[in-house]
């Protein structure tokens, strides 16, 4: 995995304020708080249907995305500027809420079906049936049960989850610069021990 470094960081969600703190805006959160941590700015790309920045990690050069095409669109936008940068899906890490995980859990993963994640299945229908790319899971919960998880995940975290959240999020953002250098087995490593 040492010559995966990552080129694009994509976090998933839905746009709009109604839906800025949901559960299911778990990537996007992520991908703001890093943007913000490296001094980019993320802005309306109409062409990349998104919004986009490029900030430097340790020297190279790392675009980040967020589709506002909402969740279950969000391949077009993704494939968009995969096709543009010439970016493979293997130097792609895709950041989402994950309810099979509980809040306070949150991992990396390499490939991967789409785990009935409809932002997932969208990028992997979009860019060829490829499956390769690192993923963020990052834990929000699960209701208990499956009818119940539409309106849970658009529905906002209690304070003490998104505290939880939040936590798992800086820790993930202090091992992105390994992800960028491709030492997938060091960021794992510090991400699943806390």
């Amino acid at each position: 995995m040492l010559d995966h470094p990552i080129k694009l960081i994509v976090g998933l969600g839905n746009p709009g304020p109604q839906h800025e703190s949901n559960r299911h805006n778990a990537g996007v959160i992520f991908l703001h708080h890093l943007c913000s941590r490296y001094g980019g700015q993320l802005r309306v790309e109409a062409k990349f249907f998104g919004e986009f920045s490029s900030i430097s990690i340790l020297g190279s050069e790392t675009r980040l995305l967020f589709p506002t095409t909402f969740m279950n669109n969000s391949g077009k936008s993704v494939a968009t500027v995969c096709k543009f940068f010439k970016i493979a899906p293997e130097n792609m890490l895709v950041a989402y809420d994950e309810i099979d995980f509980d809040v306070g859990t949150t991992r990396f993963k390499e490939g991967g079906g789409h785990g009935g994640h409809n932002g997932v299945r969208d990028i992997i229908d979009a860019i060829g049936g490829k499956k390769n790319f690192f993923r963020l899971r990052i834990g929000v919960g699960h209701p208990g049960h499956k009818s119940m998880v539409a309106n849970y995940v658009l529905s906002d975290p209690s304070r003490a989850e998104a505290d939880a959240i939040m936590s798992n999020i800086e820790d993930a953002i202090r091992v992105v610069p390994k992800t960028v250098t491709g030492d997938w087995e060091e960021a794992m490593k510090f991400l699943h021990s806390n």
